[in-house]
């Protein structure tokens, strides 16, 4: 799946992922290929994608996910 995650300064990550783990306000929650159509917010925590057998972490301050056609857009503080 593609994912993008964004901030108001720059573009942090954008390119394909197999897995990825997110701090939601209601607690931690994953999305996988073939996702159903989402959107939440999130809280202060780690953002973890999984990419080929390596996880990379990006630190977030909350933000906002949409989740459509296997395209995963993070806005995030």
């Amino acid at each position: 799946m593609q994912i993008e995650i964004i901030t108001p300064d720059k573009e942090i990550f954008k390119g394909e992922a197999e897995l990825i783990q997110l701090p939601g306000i209601d607690g931690s929650f994953e999305i996988l290929n073939n996702h159903a159509p989402l959107i939440s917010a999130l809280q202060k925590g780690k953002i973890k994608v999984k990419k080929s057998n390596q996880d990379t972490f990006y630190e977030i301050n909350g933000g906002v996910i949409e989740v459509l056609d296997n395209k995963v857009l993070i806005l995030a503080e």
